[in-house]
């Protein structure tokens, strides 16, 4: 019998292409995430420098970004000079034939380089064209560059983060980029769902703060509200105590007590029910208003354990808990292991490389990682190929300076 898979060609983007002009995490980490649902992404790159992250080291694996090397599988790179006439020629050449569009770079740039919107759909009116900004399509800060980190302080995340009277701290992961990844690739569905019924194209526009505003949302429906701006509680919870990472003798334990049965539940898995009689500490709205004094009570009753010991007794009084594991740790995890997200992808440079597949199973099996990231401008010759460009024409194209290809690019670097 057929499978799935196999009446989908493997996903359910098989067939369609996407450009990505795209730098730095958010519009390529999007990007990956279709082309690991089986779209074409041809990732549109810069004359010898290409995409920012390419040299975004340390890290690195064997001499190659990792940063750049953890959002850019299932891509093929093409180097374009789009701001020269032949180059902007072959930019439009790639749009006519483009299914979705996706571009993040400096507001304004790709129209003043006469790809505006208006002649985007001039080009091509099936185009799905996604405009990905800092602070959104309007407003006083419109025009202004960001980064996932000032997004993070400019939305009030790096309010809420670190300790109470500490310095604030953002979230130490790319929470904005990703997250707005994310709110592309449904974004783009849902323009190519549009599509099928209109016959016609969208313009899509998101942005790092919008991500960040729905991930604060209860947050600020809450001063709405007229409650007071959350304080910073490390990792505390606003509604729960005890919430939070605890001390052992030899690290932390996360854990967090909900109801007032695990609360006694905890307090007899590490022989403290004593601390259930003192006052301020006999009721969860109780403990929240003393957090402090119950946070410190507590924590040294958990810190006469080690790590492995406190564990097994929470896990003995099924009490929700997780050690607080390094990334090390992480990696070398049984039950991380026993996921298989974490999976080898063949790569001309690493031979041990391995990536971090998407969180998702379908019918148990992860998307295909199918290409490996590419080398900058590794398939320019092909994908113009593909467009109807002879020899002739790509080594005109190359000795003109309009495109680059890896030889190409090595032998400029060794002239």
């Amino acid at each position: 019998m057929t499978s799935p898979a196999e009446l989908l060609g493997q996903s359910s983007l098989s067939g369609v292409r996407v450009l990505e002009v795209g730098t730095s995490v958010a519009a390529p980490f999007g990007a990956q995430i279709l082309g690991d649902l089986g779209a074409d992404v041809v990732k549109i790159e810069r004359l010898d420098v290409g995409d920012d992250t390419r040299k975004w080291t340390p890290p690195a694996w064997d001499g190659v970004s990792i940063p750049f090397l953890h959002v850019n599988r299932n891509k093929r790179s093409v180097v374009v000079d789009y701001k020269t006439d032949a180059g902007r020629a072959v930019m439009e050449e790639l749009i006519a034939g483009a299914d979705v569009l996706i571009q993040n770079l400096r507001p304004g740039a790709f129209a003043r380089a006469g790809f505006s919107a208006e002649r985007l759909r001039e080009l091509n009116p099936r185009l799905v064209y996604v405009e990905m900004t800092g602070f959104g399509r309007t407003g006083p800060r419109a025009a202004q560059p960001a980064y996932d980190p000032l997004l993070q302080a400019y939305s009030g995340i790096v309010s809420m983060t670190g300790e109470d009277g500490g310095t604030p701290a953002r979230v130490p992961v790319s929470v904005l980029d990703m997250g707005t990844g994310l709110w592309l690739v449904i974004a783009v569905y849902e323009a190519l769902r549009r599509r099928d019924v209109t016959g016609v194209g969208t313009h899509v526009e998101t942005s790092l703060l919008q991500t960040a505003l729905m991930w604060m949302s209860g947050a600020l429906m809450g001063v709405a509200a007229g409650h007071a701006a959350p304080r910073r509680l490390g990792s505390g919870f606003p509604g729960v105590v005890p919430y939070g990472a605890y001390p052992t003798s030899d690290g932390h334990v996360f854990l967090s007590a909900g109801n007032q049965a695990t609360w006694l539940r905890l307090l007899e898995a590490i022989d403290s029910q004593d601390l259930d009689s003192r006052e301020g500490f006999g009721s969860n709205p109780d403990r929240a208003a003393n957090r402090e004094t119950v946070n410190a009570a507590l924590g040294e009753r958990t810190s006469r354990f080690s790590t492995a010991e406190l564990v097994a007794r929470l896990e003995a009084a099924h009490v929700p808990h997780s050690p607080v594991q390094t990334v090390d740790q992480v990696l070398a995890d049984e039950q991380v292991a026993a996921l298989g997200q974490i999976q080898p992808l063949p790569h001309a440079q690493i031979p041990d490389l391995r990536v971090v597949n998407m969180p998702v199973t379908f019918d148990g099996d992860y998307p295909q990682m199918r290409l490996a990231p590419p080398e900058l401008g590794e398939h320019t010759t092909e994908v113009l190929a593909e467009l109807g460009h002879d020899a002739a024409s790509i080594a005109s194209l190359l000795d003109a300076g309009v495109i680059q290809t890896p030889t190409a690019l090595e032998e400029e670097q060794t002239a």
